[in-house]
């Protein structure tokens, strides 16, 4: 199923849910709405479920607009936070529900109850109450008796928040391997950036009801087209800070208190063509401690390091340059510790820079 949504918009009055949201997605596409809590994401999710309906804007399911298509007419699945289980049905009650509603015979049912159980795991446990089964297990349940309806759209409300850590990993990766095995259009709602990076084929970011970007995960992250994208989208967050940037002898530099890097030309044009202070971002891991022979002048700088937090085969190092303070990532073995003079050296290559008015990348438009 595609799924197009045109200036989509949920008020209540005065305040605002969702606004102007726009996107188109393909058939068979696995789409995350990635965002903080609050910005709008489960509120899009529930009007192309049909539970909200849109104050202005259309849904259009294959090229039919459903704004006034109730829920169970719009042949879709969907798996919530809570799995949202009856407690006194068994598995096989829970997940047969939506074909007793359908009026489906006995035996087709129980034959699709089967084979959607064996699919998630738990052909075996049919007989058993939710209180009975794990967290992971409950979630399957849910999830088959989403998939047990045979729909053509599947919309997922953070599936996996209730899970440990381990257990989302593995939950993750059987939740995209599924989903590619059948070929359903799917709706996947999270904060969690690893989750949406890791199994969505784009990812729409939404901030305060407002969509930030639509793009695929590699473009969200390396090409980040807003401010609230590339400080959103990573973990460690990206560095900012105010710099400004000039064309010295055909050189484009990048200067403030705390640096005076040398940048690459299609990266400090634009920035040096908007004049004035710019917004300058760079990823941790684009940040090292320098070493005997590292680049000299013009890619590197000197700081304290304010904090070490050790993060396993790495470290996690905040240094203080100038009045910035910047977040890298260091190998374990090279020990810095909190105190130390730090050298830094900059892959310029990666530099973003932004418009500290409009929060809009000056690189990607």
């Amino acid at each position: 199923m595609k799924v197009k949504l045109d200036k989509l918009q949920k008020k209540w009055g005065d305040v605002v849910g969702a606004d102007d949201i726009s996107l188109e997605i393909d058939d068979g596409e696995f789409v995350a709405f990635l965002g903080p809590s609050g910005c709008g994401k489960t509120t899009t999710l529930l009007m192309v479920a049909g539970i909200y309906k849109p104050t202005a804007g259309t849904i259009d399911f294959d090229g039919r607009i459903v704004n006034e298509v109730p829920p169970r007419d719009r042949h879709i699945g969907m798996v919530f936070q809570s799995y949202a289980l009856y407690p006194h049905m068994s598995v096989y009650g829970n997940i047969s529900y939506p074909l007793r509603i359908q009026k489906i015979n006995k035996t087709e049912m129980q034959e699709r109850v089967q084979r959607v159980a064996d699919m998630m795991g738990i052909g075996d446990l049919l007989d058993r109450k939710p209180g009975q089964l794990s967290g992971g297990q409950q979630q399957r349940v849910s999830l088959g008796r989403a998939l047990v309806k045979e729909p053509e759209l599947l919309l997922f409300d953070e599936p996996l928040s209730n899970l440990d850590a381990r257990l989302r990993l593995t939950m993750r990766g059987e939740l995209k391997r599924l989903q590619k095995d059948m070929g359903i259009t799917s709706i996947y709602v999270t904060h969690d950036q690893v989750e949406a990076m890791t199994m969505a084929d784009r990812i729409a970011v939404m901030s305060a009801g407002i969509l930030q970007a639509f793009d695929k995960p590699d473009d969200l992250y390396d090409r980040p087209k807003t401010l609230f994208v590339a400080g959103f989208v990573g973990n460690p967050p990206m560095n900012f800070m105010d710099v400004e940037v000039t064309r010295d002898n055909g050189v484009f530099r990048a200067r403030s208190d705390a640096v005076d890097l040398v940048v690459p030309a299609d990266r400090g044009e634009p920035a040096a063509a908007h004049g004035g202070t710019v917004i300058l971002g760079l990823r941790p891991e684009d940040i090292a401690v320098a070493t005997a022979g590292s680049a000299g002048d013009g890619r590197t700088a000197s700081g304290e390091a304010l904090a070490v937090e050790p993060l396993g085969r790495e470290d996690l190092v905040v240094v203080q340059v100038g009045t910035a303070e910047l977040r890298l990532l260091v190998d374990t073995a090279v020990g810095v510790r909190v105190g130390d003079n730090v050298d830094l050296e900059f892959n310029t290559e990666k530099v973003q820079f932004f418009d500290p008015d409009t929060e809009q990348s000056l690189l990607w438009s």
